[in-house]
């Protein structure tokens, strides 16, 4: 999944350490959690609107395109997304997460983010012919060639949307956000029925691309300046750090798509990709939410007030995404067959291994972000390193038992190349274990309840109801029983989320 908690590899010379953020007094951490509360609330109500539309229209376009569709898409998105991540150069995280950049240096980095962006779209018209070759696809060429004109679309947009970022315009980001997304899912269902196949989803995420690019330089555009690199020294260094932490995370995180691809081919790419797709799929967007809120205010935090957001923020993450992926993974045979149909029977394995552990996952990056806050992302690159290059050996050593064996690879390394970065974050901001623990407590507590009701549930109806009673009757089960174990056992975790969602609705 894609993420900021990818980190930073030691820079070719030495700079002076960053000074923490100064002191802030209790007036100052109110408003910053009303920052952090409120940018929440604003980001997931536009978010959260527009993506209940997003998850219809993809289920619709996905019961008429067919999975040699999405692997075909799936494939030119391997190359892009690592293109994307060199492109972009960490200009975006610079700009938000260094203070005392000046109107000169940003508009500087925004020449930079344009040009970066640029190059990206020409080289990557040049490769998509032997990518093509590469995969046996002769289609994909074209489709990697049309994908590529987001590089410059994101590059135009870069620097403006990072300075609305710094300067915490939530609303107006969320709702630049939700345009985005609302445009691309209803058009993506349109050119499905037209016909278009694939094309559905390439025109699609352009579209969407196109629409957030327009309405963010509508909002303020940010001026060119050429480029000076002296002046430009720690904003590089810094950018630097970070594009080679998001490179390493992208090759890990996106080899199980490669090794299936190259090893099982488009129809079984499509498949496992649509699986991980819908594992990842609510995880990711809360995260994604989360990220486009939490650098700006970790950036302004001191260690112990970093301790609060962690334990806070990952409380919330566990509570809404265990029960959502868990309860995914106890019913993905009847969801599969019922929503997508019999075609798409082989992702269901697949499915169940990723939603298992996918709410795990999600709570993942919080302590890397603490560590790019505080500028420790030494160690942390070591960590990224050897992951992009285990990862990528264990799913080719796995892919021998197919799309279930690269599944299970997740759950099997990911843990482990995971704790010392846990162990680096919560020594630094003073967090133990104990209350890292029953920070995710209520809702592993929660979620073991409302799966033994599943469990329940469809062992009691009788085996001759249709497929879609079952589903619709474990799913209202595993509902009511988590809501109901909250309530009984974790009462004051029920009180905390109503006065965040008080201090939200102010």
């Amino acid at each position: 999944m894609s993420s900021d908690a990818a980190m930073s590899i030691a820079p070719p010379f030495e700079t002076a350490p960053s000074a923490p953020p100064p002191a802030i007094t209790a007036t100052d951490a109110a408003q910053l959690d009303r920052a952090l509360v409120r940018g929440i609330a604003w980001t997931g109500a536009v978010k959260w609107g527009s993506q209940l539309l997003a998850w219809f229209a993809m289920l619709a376009v996905a019961r008429i395109l067919t999975p040699q569709d999405y692997g075909l898409v799936a494939m030119g998105a391997l190359y892009l997304g690592l293109t994307a991540v060199l492109s972009e150069f960490g200009v975006g995280a610079a700009v938000v997460m260094l203070p005392d950049l000046g109107k000169e240096q940003i508009a500087q980095i925004n020449t930079l983010a344009v040009l970066f962006g640029a190059f990206a779209f020409a080289v990557s018209c040049i490769v998509a012919v032997p990518l093509g070759h590469f995969f046996n696809a002769p289609d994909l060429p074209p489709v990697i060639a049309a994908l590529s004109l987001a590089f410059v679309l994101t590059g135009i947009r870069t620097v403006p949307y990072s300075l609305m970022q710094k300067e915490l315009r939530f609303k107006r980001l969320a709702c630049i956000d939700g345009v985005q997304t609302v445009l691309a899912s209803t058009s993506m269902v349109v050119f499905a029925l037209l016909g278009l196949r694939y094309w559905t989803l390439v025109l699609g995420g352009l579209l969407g691309t196109g629409s957030s690019t327009a309405l963010v330089l509508a909002s303020g555009r940010s001026r060119f300046a050429r480029p000076h690199f002296a002046s430009l020294k720690r904003a590089i260094t810094f950018s630097w750090h970070i594009v080679v932490a998001r490179m390493s995370f992208y090759v890990y995180s996106s080899a199980d798509l490669f090794v299936a691809g190259k090893m099982l081919g488009s129809a079984a790419l499509g498949a496992y990709s649509f699986a991980v797709t819908l594992a990842t799929l609510l995880p990711e967007k809360i995260v994604s939410l989360l990220a486009s809120v939490t650098p700006s205010v970790f950036a302004r935090s001191e260690r112990s007030e970093l301790r609060r957001y962690v334990l806070s923020i990952t409380e919330g993450l566990a509570l809404i995404t265990f029960p959502a992926t868990l309860g995914l993974a106890a019913v993905a045979e009847d969801f599969v067959l019922v929503v997508l149909g019999e075609r798409w029977r082989p992702m269901i394995t697949p499915l169940r291994i990723l939603a298992a552990y996918a709410g795990f996952r999600s709570i993942a990056p919080l302590p890397a972000q603490v560590l790019n806050v505080i500028r420790e992302t030494r160690f942390a690159m070591w960590i990224q390193l050897v992951a992009a290059f285990l990862f990528p050996l264990a799913f080719y050593l796995a892919s021998r038992w197919g799309a279930t064996g690269i599944a299970a690879t997740w759950v099997v390394v990911h843990p482990i190349l995971n704790l010392p970065l846990y162990w680096r974050a919560f020594t630094k901001i003073e967090l133990s274990v104990r209350q890292y623990l029953a920070a995710i407590a209520p809702a592993l507590v929660g979620s073991a309840i409302m799966l033994v009701a599943i469990w329940g549930a469809n062992v009691a109806l009788p085996p001759g109801w249709p497929r879609s009673a079952h589903l619709l009757f474990q799913v209202v089960a595993g509902v009511v029983t988590y809501v109901g174990a909250l309530l009984t056992l974790r009462p004051a975790h029920v009180r905390h989320v109503y006065r965040t969602l008080k201090l939200m609705r102010g």
